[in-house]
């Protein structure tokens, strides 16, 4: 990674000589601040006054523009006083992660006396002490003791410079192991921290470290302190071990190795409100923590994951390069990584993203059930499938096409998995979410109780014998009304899934953007897909699509095949559950007057919980004595 290299110091602390030393030792080119002054700064300066700070803004603008220019050639030096905070930022705008500081620190009378033993060098010691009370000395700078030889200055230089990591890798899972390698592979130093525990985990990220020739540069630690000490400030640590507590036990081992301003990046899947609760507690530490979503899986870990980051957006900013730098990139070449919003948004949304990725998996699940029913075997299913990818082209769709065509022996792999599926919580979480949020999130639920029946293996089998079902017809349904279906209940998955989004960034104030959420979800993650990349439109437009005219009229094309699909299966005792709650749900939304009236009328009878009327517009409630 390409970087400026700003030399600072009080005038006198050798800044021009170090400078030069160290572009040379680097092969890097040198520039000395004090040539790009404009004519009326110099004229000012000559004249014996002292330049104010709107002498030097433009100044800074310039130098930061050469920094710039430099930086996309390749890495340079440039000496410059940059004695306060301030103009540092404008020093470094927006180039703050390919920025480093070197700081020349002495005292005022060891200056004093080096500067005034030169010859025809003579600095008034009011002078030197102005500049000393100006100074404010740098966070996260390398300090040198102008003391030393420079020689030994840039020694140590060179040495803090190229042994310290740009990015901290802790916990080597499957997926932390991808993305150091696919950090690893974009050119960033990283190191990668895996605890130590005698006789299970030993050894782990050396010997990792030693499988991969991308991870020669890397670092390898299994104690914390050498890890996070091998890290340049602000330090970036990226953790990617269990939800839950762990996270909690991995922070407080941090904590004491931290500085002020260093970035804890959660990558699990937490819990959005755990998200919300560590943000708070280590802003008050001075530590900055980023509650990131990342999906795509191993490959995508690898490949170019979609990243779903919030948090402190200045902290975001520092993190950004390394974070989009490894994401997927959508089809115009964009990263698939983006700043969500505050408190713990991304990891609400990557756990939305979850729950709509239970749903698609259910679906899939339930149109594979349905070829079979047609007397299709894994071939033909994995064929039909394929013949969808023009009209409902996803990734899921993709490896659903794949694992029925998959064999072992002479049988399909497919038929030999015990029908038990697992879950991670993730559904659970966007269930209960819902259910707090008032959202009808039902396609969700649907595909998660759907989890749990299955995992009830036993009682299904003995209830089966005891409720023997048979096809009471042949099913008259053709593969392409199959499709319509299939293609029918995903517009409702999406509805969903981005209302609950939708809600939820009302409720918490997160000002979402739904369009650039549905845009980091069209590369790299689990539920991309052709649909998802029309819904980046389509959210420029609106927040609900159920009222754009496409979706309308695509709904309105396939709900026929779809309620003549649902009825068929259920007619046949087969098991549809997200394809049926699809027709109800949209049946249900579009339902001008409901059967709600029967409940708050019971209600009202059972519980004196009143009720409003059609006929008074004024929101008054009623109470009926029923009896």
């Amino acid at each position: 990674m390409k970087k400026v290299i700003f030399v600072m110091g009080v005038s006198g602390c050798g800044k021009s000589t170090i400078g030069n030393l160290l572009a040379k030792e680097l092969s890097i080119p040198f520039f000395d601040g004090d040539d790009y002054h404009p004519k009326s700064n110099i004229e000012k300066m000559a004249s014996g006054q002292a330049l104010n700070d709107q002498d030097r803004q433009g100044w800074l603008e310039t130098l930061n523009a050469l920094a710039k220019q430099q930086l996309k050639i390749n890495s340079c030096v440039i000496v410059c006083s940059a004695l306060k905070q301030k103009y540092r930022t404008i020093l470094s705008d927006t180039i703050e992660d390919e920025t480093e500081w070197i700081h020349l620190a002495g005292t005022f009378n060891q200056i004093f006396e080096r500067v005034n033993s030169r010859a025809n060098h003579f600095m008034p010691s009011e002078l030197l002490k102005s500049q000393f009370e100006t100074l404010e000395h740098p966070e996260n700078a390398i300090t040198m003791d102008i003391s030393l030889t420079p020689e030994n200055i840039i020694k140590k230089i060179k040495h803090d410079l190229m042994n310290t990591s740009e990015f901290g890798l802790f916990g080597l899972g499957v997926m932390g192991k991808s993305l150091c390698r696919n950090l690893a592979n974009n050119g960033f130093k990283i190191s990668m921290f895996n605890r130590h525990v005698e006789g299970v985990e030993v050894d782990v990220a050396k010997n990792f470290k030693a499988q991969y020739t991308e991870l020669s540069q890397s670092k390898a630690f299994d104690d914390i302190g050498e890890f996070v000490n091998s890290l340049q400030q602000p330090r970036r640590i990226m953790l990617m071990v269990n939800a839950g507590k762990t996270i909690d036990y991995v922070i407080e081992d941090l904590l004491p190795h931290l500085s002020e301003n260093d970035i804890i990046i959660d990558g699990g899947n937490s819990n959005y409100k755990k998200t919300k609760e560590r943000y708070d507690y280590l802003k008050s530490k001075g530590i900055h923590f980023i509650g990131t979503g990342v999906s795509g899986g191993e490959e995508g870990a690898l490949k170019g994951p979609s990243i779903m980051p919030s948090g402190d957006k200045d902290a975001y900013d520092k993190v950004a390069p390394f974070l989009e730098t490894i994401s997927a990139k959508d089809k115009n070449g964009l990263p698939c990584c983006t700043y969500v919003g505050p408190e713990g948004s991304g990891q609400f949304i990557k756990m939305v993203h979850n729950g709509v990725e239970y749903v698609e998996m259910q679906l899939l699940a339930e149109v594979s059930t349905i070829l079979e029913a047609l007397g299709q075997n894994p071939d033909e299913i994995s064929q039909t499938l394929e013949s969808w990818h023009n009209s409902a082209s996803s990734y899921l769709l993709e490896i659903t096409t794949s694992i029925f065509k998959k064999k072992e022996g002479n049988d399909w792999l497919v038929k030999k998995i015990l029908d038990k599926a697992g879950n991670k919580g993730t559904g659970n979480w966007t269930t209960i979410a819902s259910a707090e949020l008032g959202v009808p999130s039902t396609l969700i639920s649907s595909a998660l109780f759907s989890r749990y029946i299955s995992f009830y293996k036993d009682e299904r089998l003995q209830l089966s014998d005891l409720f023997n079902t048979e096809k009471t017809s042949a099913l008259n349904i053709t593969t392409n009304e199959i499709l319509e279906a299939f293609q029918f209940a995903r517009i409702i998955n999406h509805y969903q899934g981005f209302k609950l989004i939708s809600e939820a960034s009302i409720k918490f104030e997160w000002h979402l953007n739904l369009s650039e959420i549905a845009r980091i979800w069209t590369n790299g993650c689990i539920i991309r897909s052709t649909l998802m990349e029309e819904l980046v439109g389509v959210f420029k437009e609106t927040t609900n699509i159920l009222t754009h005219t496409d979706f309308i009229n695509q709904v309105q094309k396939f709900k026929p095949s779809t309620k003549k699909v649902v009825s068929e299966c259920l007619l046949n005792d087969l098991t549809t559950p997200a394809l049926s709650e699809a027709v109800q749900f949209l049946n249900g939304i579009t339902t001008q007057y409901a059967s709600a009236n029967v409940i708050q009328a019971q209600r009202d009878y059972f519980g004196a919980h009143t009720y409003l009327r059609l006929d008074d517009n004024s929101g008054k409630s009623y109470h009926t004595n029923w009896i």
